[in-house]
Parts: C-alpha cells; structure tokens; sequence
C-alpha cells in the first residue's frame, strides 16, 4: 500500500485521559481523530466528529488504536540461527568455551548474515519497532566483514528504519587484541563503541573502559557496554565507568547493557549506584530476564535511570529464547513486577518507546502533538494499558509517515 506524501489517516483511537473513581485510575479513555500527515510529520489532528472538506487522500484507521511506534534497544542481527534450520543452544561452561564455539561458527554463519539480518528487520518492524540498536562483532575472526553486512542489510532499509551500530568486541576488547580494528569499525560506520566484561573477559578494568572511552572520545560517539559480572567486579566496573564517564563528558551517551550486578547487590548500595549513573543520564538495557539475574528495573527507573527494553538474541548459539517483539516484552516487564493496574500497565509502554507515552501520569495528553514525527503503529487494543497486557496485535506500522509494515485493506 503505497501511501501519498500529505494524506490523512483517520478514524484512529487516540488515548484523551485516565478515569479515577476516587483516587484510583480505573480505566483510559479514548475518543476517535484524524491526523494529517505532511512530509513524514503530524501537521494537524481533529476530532472526527469535526467536519472538513481538504481534497486529500484517507487512509482509513477502523478504529484503531495508535501508539507510539517502538525501539529495539539491543539485538544482535550479524549472528543468528533466524530464517535458517533450528538448532538448539549447545552446553556451555563458561563464556569462554561460547566464544571458542563462536570462532568456529563465525565464518559458517557470515554468507547468509546480510539476508538473515534483513529477516530479521522485517520481523521486529511487523512487531512495531521503527528504530533498532545493533550490536556488531568486530572481533580478529571476523574483521568487519560483520559490519559490512549489517550496514548492507540496514541500507535495504532506508526509509523504513532507523539505527545505531555498536561495535561489539566479543572476544574481548583487548584478550583479542581488538583495539585497532575497534577504530576501524568506528571509522566505517559503527556510531557506539561496545565492551564486555572488563574484569573477567578483559582481566584488566581500568585498562580495557580507559580504551573504550579514549576510541568514543575520539570518534564522537556514545558508549553500550554488555556488563555480565556482579558482585566485587561488577561493582568496581560500574564505579570507574561512572567516574569516567563524568571525567569525559559523555553525559547522556552512555549504555550498560544487562547491568546483571544490579541483580545481586544490597538494596541500598545498588540505589546509590543507580542515583550516580541517573546524575549523568546513563542508560540501562535490560531483556528483563528471570531467576538469579532478575533485575531492580523498577529501582532504576524511580531513581531515574533511563531503562531500555531489549530482545538481545533472537535465536542464536547464545539463547534461543528472543521473539523480537517489543510489546510482548512490556508485557512480560509488567507481569513480573506486578504493573496490573491501569496506570501502571499503561506508563510501562515507556520502555519499549524511547520515553514516549500518550498520556503522561498525570493522565494529561502528551503524544500525539502537531509537529511529531508521523511513525506509529496501530494496534487491536482499547488502551495501552490492554496492548501491555495482551500483548495486542499490531496491523500497521508507519515509520516518518510511510506505511512500512502490515496493511488496513
């Protein structure tokens, strides 16, 4: 369905305010709009009780309703077992046995990586993501024959999708004597400089966030680095990458994806930690796993850590587990931590939306606004509150005002 440059869509469910009895959100209430859509933005929306006569095409919502479109935070699109024959993980003591796994595997798996990496876009884009932060191997078995292939797979997607590369040292940013082709891979396109567990990957802490932070100062770019360990380890990991962090400037620019140390630590130092890093607007990136390493997501984002929802592996020789769908990982981020009621239920879509919701918790309307960016996706719900928990199904995706998934025919 090709859409015009300037169109309205309408009869779209917008959400209009929460309904209390007494002190207690009960429910959401909707009403029906038009949105006109110019140039990739929202120039105009109305009530769709009003009448108007603008000669433009429609395309018509059914009642639909629409919600901010999603962002996948951190996926690993360059290895995957994804539209390929199914394998199951394979026993693994250590992260090192993986990785020893992976350099055989790497080179097996790099032929179909473009293809099974635009499988992959296609998937998370039908769930609703309209932005995608990839994580790439760069690493001496692959060189960047892995960025060039996820930069292929993203270039078939321009104007559909918007994305980040991390270049993701795997082996170890210095146990691979990976420092140089790091600052090649940022030189050729990788927009965040990636690291792995400075401690017991890299043996060496402050060596291995010093190189990581000297190449993002260098090349201007942000930081995402996957933190596995806990205890003394983690600990110390997240005081330097904290301390450096303020000490480089990089306010706002920097990721610890997983951050499992949170997982482990005592109530009160994990709060302290977590206020240090929301004091520089640090990130965290979280699959909002189970059992041990069930994470205080909801410790963070009251003390103001910015928390990203994530699929990390879709189905790889690492986990076999990831779906690729955001909302579903909302809703699975709501069930274990008890968000059942409306208003809980409701703001948790700010974890899969880079922030935005449609009401704020105030139930005042703040998204949509003329002037926004026209990418959204209409879902089979009443309220967000519903899609959370039912995991709603998505019909259409737009991205800068271009129907770039599914259909209303």
């Amino acid at each position: 369905m090709q859409q015009q440059q300037v169109f309205w869509l309408t009869n779209v469910r917008l959400e209009q305010g929460y309904i209390h009895e007494g002190a207690e959100v009960t429910g959401t209430q909707t009403g029906l709009a038009h949105l006109r859509i110019e140039n990739g933005v929202i120039a105009a929306i109305v009530d769709a009780k009003a009448q108007w006569t603008e000669e433009l095409p429609r395309v018509d919502g059914k009642g639909l309703l629409l919600l901010p479109s999603f962002e996948e935070a951190h996926i690993h699109l360059d290895k995957t077992y994804y539209d390929g024959p199914w394998k199951a993980v394979r026993r693994s003591s250590s992260i090192f046995d993986r990785i020893e796994e992976e350099k055989v595997l790497l080179p097996k798996l790099l032929p179909d990586a473009k293809r099974q990496a635009e499988s992959i876009l296609a998937l998370i884009q039908g769930y609703g993501s309209t932005h995608v932060r990839a994580h790439c191997n760069i690493e001496p078995v692959s060189g960047l024959k892995r960025l060039e292939a996820t930069k292929q797979a993203l270039e078939n997607y321009t104007g559909k999708i918007s994305s980040e590369i991390v270049a993701f040292p795997q082996h170890g940013l210095l146990r691979s004597s990976s420092v140089e082709l790091m600052g090649q891979a940022m030189t050729e396109g990788a927009t965040h400089v990636g690291g792995l567990d400075p401690y017991t990957v890299d043996e060496n802490i402050e060596k291995s966030l010093h190189t990581m932070v000297e190449l993002a100062v260098k090349h201007q770019a942000g930081i995402d680095m996957h933190l596995h360990d806990g205890g003394e380890a983690g600990k110390q990991t997240l005081l330097e990458l904290v301390r450096l962090t303020e000490e480089a400037g990089l306010q706002g620019q920097v990721t610890v994806s997983h951050a499992f140390w949170f997982a482990g630590a005592e109530k009160q130092e994990a709060e302290e930690m977590a206020s240090r890093m929301a004091s520089l607007g640090m990130s965290v990136a979280s699959t909002v796993p189970i059992g041990r390493t069930m994470m205080p997501l909801p410790m963070l984002q009251r003390v103001g850590v910015n928390v990203k929802l994530a699929t990390d592996s879709l189905t790889d020789h690492w986990s076999p587990f990831g779906s690729g769908d955001m909302l579903e990982k909302a809703g699975r981020f709501a069930e274990l931590y008890g968000y059942s009621d409306e208003l809980s239920l409701s703001q948790s879509i700010a974890t899969i939306t880079g922030g935005v919701t449609s009401l704020n918790a105030a139930g005042e309307s703040v998204w949509p606004k003329a002037g926004d960016v026209a990418s959204f996706v209409l879902v089979q719900a009443s309220c967000a509150a519903e899609a959370v928990a039912r995991r709603s199904g998505r019909l259409a995706v737009w991205y800068q005002g271009h129907l770039v998934s599914g259909s209303l025919a």
